[in-house]
């Protein structure tokens, strides 16, 4: 067997050699396809991307194609610039997957106490139980999550939160400036912080979350265990007529691609939101009459018994 002399004078065979490259080229192709679904799930051009991270276009574009051999330096500056951790990007856990990933995370945060007692209570816990009766609306902005949620929760007489709001009552601040203030990471700190005391106080309810929610790998799986996840539905024009009609033309303003962006956006997520226990599609349906399919739908598969 031909051996090889490593960096360090050592001879090693010519397969280990071969098998070594094979890991990099997996390395890099994995790092550069996670870059391109964060970038895609948060919706921002690749033009973008590069002048947040000081990072080429060029150079991402390698990247995202698993042939750019990227130095630990700027990959560090794309993490960053996408307010991910570096280690995501790294990883062999896939980050919006890995229950690994997110219970480690906690666990290196938590207070000696909570370790000490998760330590000696973690055990597998049947998701049903886990759940108990709340219930999350998921999907993009307009598709009806409040409306529905707030109606539905005064149906069934469940309370109903918006978990914006409860980031604002404990930021002191509209969500709007706490995204100026915190940036994005804070807002999502803080968003997991919430998400965490509404899971510890209620055990019957309705919550609405913000269409991103499922960017972060974290909080989305924490939401899908603790919630029976309903996907709030509709099409990409219907969206946009819905925030346009209550006021809001940010989408538009400025911007003639708008359309294209959140049509993007929305096929960027729909595997995420796919990971949904049931769907609604509002697509054509007036306020009541998605009240009716929303109340049945929870009641058909029992999410309160």
């Amino acid at each position: 067997m031909s051996e090889i002399t490593n960096f360090r004078g050592e001879a090693v065979s010519a397969d280990t050699e071969v098998r070594g490259d094979a890991a990099v080229k997996a390395l890099i192709s994995r790092v550069g396809e996670r870059v391109r679904k964060a970038r895609a799930l948060k919706g921002i051009p690749r033009r973008v991307l590069s002048e947040a991270s000081g990072v080429s276009p060029r150079y991402l574009a390698l990247l995202e194609a698993g042939e750019g051999n990227i130095s630990i330096g700027l990959l560090q500056r794309v993490a960053e610039a996408l307010d991910h951790r570096i280690e995501w990007l790294l990883g062999e856990d896939d980050p919006w997957t890995s229950d690994a990933l997110r219970v480690s995370d906690m666990f290196r945060s938590a207070t000696s106490e909570t370790r000490s007692k998760v330590l000696d209570l973690l055990a597998p816990q049947p998701e049903a139980s886990a759940r108990q009766h709340r219930i999350a609306l998921i999907g993009l902005r307009g598709a009806g999550k409040s409306t529905l949620g707030s109606l539905t929760g005064e149906e069934l007489g469940l309370p109903f939160v918006e978990l914006n709001r409860e980031i604002e009552d404990n930021a002191g601040m509209p969500v709007n400036e706490v995204m100026a203030f915190y940036g994005q990471e804070g807002y999502r700190r803080l968003e997991a912080q919430a998400l965490s005391r509404i899971v510890a106080t209620h055990d019957t309810m309705i919550l609405a979350v913000a269409g991103g929610i499922v960017s972060d790998p974290d909080v989305f799986k924490s939401l899908l265990r603790h919630f029976h996840t309903i996907w709030i539905k509709a099409t990409p024009s219907e969206h946009m007529a819905r925030v346009r009609a209550q006021g809001d033309m940010r989408p538009m303003a400025g911007n003639p691609e708008a359309m294209d962006q959140l049509k993007h956006i929305l096929t960027s997520r729909e595997t995420l939101y796919d990971q949904a226990r049931a769907k609604l599609d509002t697509t054509g349906r007036s306020v009541q009459q998605s009240l009716g399919d929303l109340v049945s739908l929870i009641k058909d598969r029992g999410l309160l018994d």
